[in-house]
């Protein structure tokens, strides 16, 4: 039996090997047009930034290499130039000398692989600074480049997975780049939504991101880039990374049947319109494995998969290529973007039935060092639960999650079978709950009826609609950025606050990420309303309304962005330095918010901060409060921040009206978790610049009692009260599920697995922080409790006190 086999790389070299090691006797010969047979093409971005520095490391393997091994006739600079079908042969041309030969074969295997698409743009011929990325020799000329012109400015044209690895790789270099993208987003696999974080990352790390807009044509040798939309580019390389087209040309001049986009069509043997051909890799038109229809997937994981299976087809064995996924998975700076199965645009063009969930679990356990959130989104059937397809953006962990749901959807299990999988779990790789079962609880509980959704794309239009959206969020999350149109009742006060909302029209529920809505919604349902939950919750909605924010230029406090201005020249002693790594929101907030009180006007503070949610935070509250942020970016999944403290002391006048922005709440509760929550408030309020008064009548006096109190007298009557009631904020018990004090050494585990503050140092912060603590004194006579016992630092006075506070201020809680 004699195999020829044309191209080598990732598919031809694959199915030479395998056919080798089935059958010691064939004849196999191996044509490769160029000089390498098979080299790393998905690593050539990274050495041309120089992150691979050894060239002899994208050699996977080379002709003497092979000969040696497989026993293989390996002809490198062979280029086959012509098929005759009848005669079953090939004609073949030596690149070097120019020399024609003929060839016979049994089996003829096509494997060219395909090539960057170069368009007719005016000026492109004349260019001499424009480069294309395919094969060792691109690579060498490209990095030929860099190093000896050195650019101080590159455009990279096109936003798939080439395109953004060419991007960081020449900011690595030190190039300033643009980054133009005919497309409305980047990387074309993954939903708008999704793209926004993208976008958003590529901003920060400097990337000057043109979407919607192309390349009109080249003028001055490739030095001046002009768009379509009429701007002008003035750079010193150009990268055209706008898609591929198959290598078909020998295919069709030999009369084989092509499918879209020129590809050579093949059937599950992988054969083509010849039984004696075969045709694998970029050039071929495979089956998408979701919706079966007829699909270009030029990926390395297809093409190594159909060499293998090429060869044991031609040695009698019966296997089938049964479609192509398309799991795939790209490195953008310090973010790992991932996706598998089919997205939401393509769901919505074929008029199939689907449901999408979103969620932003943590990378491993929030309080082990490192983690990070997941942007997660999950495309299912919401009537079996059939999985079409997911797509996860972060800085780790991402890869594994869309690797197990890749290989659920090929095992048939349906998003009811994901909360059983039983997953590796320690600490600094996962949760006990992996995202991967997250997902799988979220769109169960839509599949079962449980819970409905409304999504990012919706929530606007239904708000102008007058439709109620309610904000279950704490008030100093509110602060920092809500959805217009919104009802913002906490989650911890809405109990109480249920008989204030309708029952006559539906009730739209957002949180941060969606996980509070959840619990809200399903409170709501089961008081009578009707409920639906804002997937993914504001953090999705946010992220994209920040992406079209930048997108049209108006850069305003919420929109993340380098920082131009230039900081006063100061020593490393003069400034601040503050780790906030582990930290959750508003944690990062509140720990800078406290560093900026102790310093002076001019004064700089370097914060570092582990939650990618700080990069827009801490610029919408440096804005709101009059500091200068000088530098905000992301490196190595961590956000940094040269901030400068403005002038706090003077505002202004803008008005002859003093515009009332304090805050005050009266703590009624004895309880831990509504404690909690009134200083989870509190502190995130005194950061945002209010000034807050905590007003503390009947139970809510033991949240403020000392936990080493002296003996005091007191009458009979005050001694039994006393026992009767906590003895300190220590012994504050839950209102819901105490269960005689497990409950509420429970919730202090969980906080401290968390890293969130007990509630006495929560106190101790806020008193530091400058918020202001009133015990009632009429409900201290009621109740027994003497001055002695209370913390050091309280004020008292009567509800005077407290409606005095209230005049100044537009935020008040009855807790």
């Amino acid at each position: 039996m004699k195999t020829i086999i044309v191209g080598g790389v990732a598919g031809g070299a694959t199915a030479a090997a395998r056919l080798r090691r089935l059958d010691e006797t064939a004849e196999i010969i191996l044509l490769e047009r160029g000089k390498e047979i098979s080299f790393a093409n998905c690593g050539l971005p990274y050495y041309i930034g120089d992150v691979i520095k050894d060239r002899n490391k994208l050699l996977v393997q080379t002709p003497e290499g092979m000969n040696a091994r497989f026993n293989l006739d390996v002809r490198n600079l062979s280029e086959a130039i012509r098929i005759n079908r009848e005669q079953k042969t090939v004609i073949i041309r030596k690149v070097d000398t120019g020399e024609e030969y003929e060839e016979t074969y049994d089996h003829l295997i096509l494997s060219p692989g395909a090539k960057p698409i170069r368009p007719g743009i005016p000026g492109l011929a004349e260019a001499t600074n424009v480069f294309t990325l395919r094969n060792i020799p691109d690579t060498d000329k490209m990095r030929q480049y860099v190093d000896e012109t050195r650019p101080a400015h590159a455009t990279v044209i096109g936003g798939g997975f080439i395109g953004l690895e060419m991007a960081e790789n020449l900011v690595e270099r030190g190039a300033r780049v643009t980054l133009i993208e005919m497309a409305d987003q980047v990387m074309a696999p993954v939903d708008p939504e999704m793209a926004a974080i993208v976008h958003e990352h590529l901003r920060a790390k400097g990337v000057d991101l043109i979407l919607a807009d192309g390349v009109e044509r080249f003028e001055q040798a490739g030095t001046q880039v002009v768009l379509t939309s009429g701007k002008t580019i003035q750079t010193e390389m150009n990268i055209l990374s706008i898609g591929v087209m198959p290598e078909s040309n020998l295919a069709s001049e030999a009369g084989l049947k092509l499918g879209i986009k020129q590809t050579i069509q093949v059937d599950e043997t992988l054969r083509t319109s010849d039984p004696s051909i075969f045709a694998i890799g970029d050039a071929i038109e495979v089956k998408d494995y979701i919706t079966g229809e007829p699909v270009h997937v030029p990926l390395a994981w297809p093409a190594n998969r159909q060499g293998r299976l090429v060869a044991d087809i031609i040695t009698g064995r019966d296997v089938r290529y049964t479609g192509t996924l398309g799991t795939a998975v790209a490195k953008v700076f310090d973010l790992t973007v991932a996706s598998t199965g089919v997205n939401e645009k393509r769901l919505r063009q074929s008029g199939r039935r689907y449901e999408a969930v979103h969620l932003h679990p943590g990378s491993h356990a929030g309080y082990y060092p490192g983690a990070s959130p997941i942007s997660m989104k999950l495309l299912f059937d919401p009537v079996d639960g059939t999985i079409f397809g997911a797509q996860a953006i972060g800085m780790t962990g991402v890869e594994k999650r869309i690797d197990v749901l890749a290989t659920a959807i090929k095992g048939g299990l349906t998003v009811l079978d994901l909360p059983d999988l039983e997953l590796s779990y320690a600490p600094p790789y996962s949760s006990a709950k992996d995202p991967v079962n997250m997902a799988g609880y979220i769109a169960s509980n839509i599949v079962l009826g449980d819970s409905e959704n409304v999504h990012w794309h919706e929530i606007d239009q239904i708000v102008a609609n007058g439709g109620l959206l309610l904000d279950v969020r704490e008030p100093s999350e509110n602060e920092l950025g809500s959805i217009p149109g919104s009802v913002n009742i906490s989650l911890p006060t809405l109990r109480q606050s249920l008989d204030e909302l309708p029952k006559d029209q539906p009730i739209y529920v957002t949180c941060q990420v969606g996980l509070r809505g959840y619990v809200a919604s399903q409170l709501l349902k089961q008081n009578g309303f009707t409920v639906k939950n804002l997937s993914g919750g504001y953090k999705t909605w946010a992220t994209v309304n920040r992406d079209r924010e930048a997108r049209s230029q108006v850069r305003e406090e919420i929109a993340v962005t380098i920082t131009k201005s230039e900081p006063k020249r100061a020593t490393k002693e003069q400034i601040t330095l503050l780790d906030t790594c582990g930290l959750q929101c508003p944690g990062p907030i509140v720990e800078l918010k406290t560093k900026i009180d102790q310093l002076q006007d001019g004064d700089q503070v370097f914060i570092k901060a582990s939650d990618p949610g700080f990069l827009p935070d801490v610029q919408a509250w440096a804005h709101k409060l009059g500091h200068t942020v000088h530098t905000a970016e992301m490196n190595k999944g961590i956000v940094e921040v040269l901030l400068e403290k403005g002038n706090t002391t003077t505002q202004p006048v803008q008005s002859t009206v003093t515009k009332a922005d304090d805050a005050t709440m009266v703590v009624f509760s004895g309880e831990l978790d509504k404690a909690l929550a009134s200083f989870v408030i509190a502190q995130g309020a005194q950061a945002m610049g209010k000034q807050v008064t905590m007003f503390f009548t009947f139970w809510g006096l033991n949240v403020i009692r000392k936990p080493d109190a002296p003996t005091v007298e007191k009458a009979p009557m005050e001694r039994m009260m006393g026992m009767m009631m906590p003895k300190h904020a220590g012994d504050l018990p839950l209102s819901n599920m105490n269960m005689g004090g497990a409950g509420q050494k429970m919730m202090k585990k969980v906080m401290k697995d968390k890293q969130v503050d007990a509630l006495e140092t929560m106190m101790a912060k806020a008193q530091a922080a400058g918020v202001r603590m009133i015990a009632c004194t009429m409900s201290m006579d009621i109740m027994g409790i003497k001055k002695e016992e209370l913390l050091d630092g309280i004020d008292y006075g009567g509800v005077a006190s407290y409606l005095g506070a209230t005049d100044d201020a537009n935020l008040n809680l009855f807790i």
